[in-house]
């Protein structure tokens, strides 16, 4: 089933079932009106939503309405937990060589991942407010999965069993701001705003045979101003899958239901063309873009994202309908509010995070 939320003016929106070509709603106030109340009690209330929804997949809904990703929050509009992994390591070794850096052994024993702010969401067309351009604004395409409970020493096998949906995610970063607070040693905050989520958060049997142990074996689309700049396969070189995401953080607590673990950014690694390497499937952030013409060319050349960009992220199921719906939006200033006193422009070799 899909699943999403509509804003009514409140913190958590209504929840509502969506068709699956995404072209109807229906209300869930009969079973519930919060996405957290089905997580937290998923084993009585989501087979009254699958019900619901194949009532509205056919045409037995009386009360269906035209699905509008507009009015949509985020899926879970807050959660208990937003964190954030680096699955696709061909992103950190695309980095640390525009660093001339070695990728620590340990890393590909132990994901990296990060714990991000969850009582702040964007919906999939909401605006992306940024005080500043020369904080180095970026998109990163991701895919998510929300979870119920997860015991604590879970193995990989058992924390799959706990992924309840899954969804896109923009996790939007300030690179210039990275540096700096990474060399305080204490990881990510202020350049790490609030991430977006695709209009429709979905169970694994509508991703179907694509769905293939944690992995999502389909391509994740990037378009920015328009111009698509990312076809990436989300599903082979996801060096770390779902489960080892969820088992890496229920390594010494509980993971409870609505926590919400993304990939990080979705990455291919690159072909040899006429002697030289070539990244024909583009990128799902502009990082790795210019730690691309970094390696190529010996600096970057593409500028990070200015006021009245856009950036449109999707994906398309096997049969070739979108499966998530797409996240839309604007890059808008922040008019009115403080600005940063002063941003640092730093080294290009510098301004990336593993993340």
């Amino acid at each position: 089933m899909k699943l999403a939320t509509l804003k009514d003016g409140s913190r958590d929106g209504q929840l509502v079932v969506v068709s699956r070509d995404l072209t109807l709603a229906h209300y869930a106030t009969g079973i519930a009106s919060r996405l957290q109340q089905v997580l937290d009690d998923w084993g009585f209330m989501s087979p009254q939503l699958q019900d619901l929804y194949d009532a509205v997949n056919t045409g037995r809904a009386r009360h269906s309405f035209p699905f509008d990703p507009v009015q949509c929050m985020a899926p879970l509009p807050r959660a208990y937990q937003w964190a954030d992994g680096s699955a696709y390591l061909n992103h950190v070794e695309l980095v640390r060589k525009a660093r001339n850096a070695e990728v620590p052994e340990s890393f590909y024993q132990d994901p990296l991942m990060y714990q991000g702010g969850s009582d702040d969401f964007l919906g999939p067309t909401d605006d992306v407010v940024v005080p500043s351009e020369a904080m180095g604004i970026d998109f990163e395409a991701e895919i998510a999965v929300i979870t119920g409970d997860v015991k604590m020493g879970a193995t990989p096998d058992q924390a799959l069993d706990g992924i309840r949906l899954v969804m896109l995610a923009n996790d939007v970063s300030l690179r210039n701001l990275i540096p700096a607070e990474l060399a305080k040693g204490f990881g990510f905050f202020q350049s790490k705003p609030a991430t977006a989520f695709g209009p429709v958060a979905v169970t694994l049997d509508e991703i179907g045979e694509a769905w293939q142990h944690g992995r999502v074996h389909l391509t994740l689309q990037s378009s920015w101003n328009g111009r698509k700049v990312g076809m990436c396969d989300a599903g082979p070189e996801m060096t770390f899958h779902f489960g080892q995401l969820i088992a890496h953080i229920a390594k010494t607590r509980n993971v409870r239901a609505g926590s919400i673990v993304g990939s990080g950014t979705v990455s291919n690694k690159g072909v040899e063309k006429n002697g030289q390497m070539d990244w024909p499937k583009g990128y799902s952030c502009i990082a790795e873009k210019r730690c691309i013409e970094t390696i190529q060319g010996g600096e970057p050349v593409t500028e990070f994202m200015k006021f009245g960009d856009t950036i449109r992220i999707e994906m398309k199921g096997l049969d070739g309908r979108s499966l998530f719906g797409a996240i839309d939006q604007e890059i808008v200033s922040a008019a009115g509010r403080p600005k940063v006193a002063s941003v640092s422009l730093v080294d290009p070799s510098s301004e990336v995070s593993d993340d």
